[in-house]
């Protein structure tokens, strides 16, 4: 199939098209992010809150998510299941920057965040003592690490809003051509 024929524009960079090069983007963004939380976490012993945890959670859909939609585009898979790929890859980033900007807010002190790592960290029943030894909670609402005055949830917001942007931008330019 030549560029003239395929459904998927092709640039002047070989087989790349936007499909593709969007893809691998957010594949190799969102794998270095989690990569980082990881480290940030196993290495550094900076315990993620829940909201911390959960934001991971669009990363663990984005990676393997990405990672098909490339081999689909490079396979010259049907267009309309392609740009489906790339509309859900730019809709789970999206929604997990905004997500990742309401946990910042929280961190700031803008609005209240879940009563469930914000509220009362006390469970009765049981030995509470022994509760109290084993259990570690990190607040939602307690940063542990700022750089340059943004928070990880800062960045993650940030993070996925770029790549929501790259989803879109191999979106608009596959219907374009």
């Amino acid at each position: 199939m030549t560029s003239e024929t395929s459904a998927i524009p092709r640039t002047t960079r070989g087989d790349a098209n936007p499909v593709t090069m969007a893809a691998l983007a957010i594949l190799a963004i969102a794998t270095a992010t989690i990569a980082g939380a990881w480290f940030f976490q196993l290495v550094l012993g900076i315990e993620p809150c829940p909201m911390c945890l959960e934001q991971r959670y669009a990363y663990y859909t984005l990676i393997p998510l990405a990672a098909l939609v490339a081999i689909s585009a490079a396979r010259g898979r049907a267009p309309n299941a392609l740009l489906l790929g790339l509309a859900l890859l730019a809709l789970i980033a999206l929604a997990n920057a905004v997500y990742g900007a309401y946990h910042a807010g929280v961190e700031w002190g803008f609005w209240k965040g879940p009563t469930s790592c914000t509220g009362s960290l006390v469970k009765f029943g049981g030995n509470l003592l022994d509760q109290l030894d084993k259990v570690k909670v990190v607040p939602c609402d307690v940063v542990q690490w700022r750089f340059l005055g943004i928070s990880l949830a800062g960045y993650n917001a940030l993070i996925s809003a770029l790549m929501a942007a790259i989803a879109a931008w191999g979106f608009a330019r596959t219907v374009r051509h």
